[in-house]
């Protein structure tokens, strides 16, 4: 259930290109935040490989709870349910989501409305993108070896990507209408920065443990948050 190195520094690049895209505030606070696994210790699942073995093992990490060895959880997106007034994206490069090894590198990705994901694929295989959402048109997708495929997000919600040709193979889109949103990294921690004071909702998503909110009250400091998720 572990990334590689490198793996790890790649999704990373990739969530610091869409968290750039929030404005400076002169007086704004930091809200910085652990979310922790509140069940007992969890046992990496492995995934049996069926196809393709020469290019995607014969196993794969279970990627859909990831909980590092002091509990923090990865891939929970944090965002505030009602921004500051006035946020908006200031940069909209398009995100980039690779296939590596026949897994979805980032698993998560955050993109503006109206904002493009590029999908890549550097495995010397076939694959294709099966997307399952409900405001968004879906696409089924192709996609050989080098081929890069274009997506435009236009409605807010949170878009589900499959392979069916490896059917292991799960990543989601989170296509959002403000700046104001993280992915927790490998240790559950998440930065959200130049937020304004006031009063805010946090609210936390994860694919399998659900939503919880949070009420945070910003000022001109670091306000440091932890949550707790268990397991349904």
């Amino acid at each position: 259930m572990h990334m590689s190195m490198s793996t790890r520094a790649a999704a990373a690049l990739l969530a610091l290109t869409v968290w750039s895209s929030v404005t400076s505030v002169a007086d704004g606070g930091t809200i910085k935040g652990t979310l922790r696994f509140a069940g007992s210790a969890i046992e990496v699942k492995k995934v049996k490989v069926t196809v393709n073995h020469a290019v995607c093992g014969t196993s794969k990490d279970a990627e859909d709870l990831v909980v590092s060895a002091g509990m923090g959880i990865r891939n929970v997106v944090v965002s505030l349910v009602t921004p500051p007034p006035d946020s908006k994206w200031t940069v909209a490069a398009p995100v980039q989501m690779d296939q590596k090894q026949c897994v979805f590198v980032p698993r998560v990705v955050v993109v503006p409305v109206g904002g493009t994901v590029e999908f890549l694929n550097t495995d010397r295989l076939l694959h294709n993108l099966h997307s399952v959402s409900a405001d968004n048109p879906a696409f089924n997708r192709t996609q050989p070896k080098g081929r890069t495929i274009p997506i435009v997000f236009r409605k807010p919600e949170i878009v589900r990507v499959d392979c069916d040709l490896h059917p292991w193979m799960r990543a989601w889109v989170v296509v959002a209408e403000h700046p104001f949103y993280a992915v927790t990294d490998e240790r559950g921690e998440f930065v959200l920065d130049n937020v304004p004071p006031g009063t805010y909702t946090l609210q936390d998503w994860h694919e399998t443990l659900g939503t919880l909110k949070k009420d945070v009250a910003v000022t001109d400091g670091v306000i440091a948050v932890t949550v707790e998720m268990t397991p349904k």
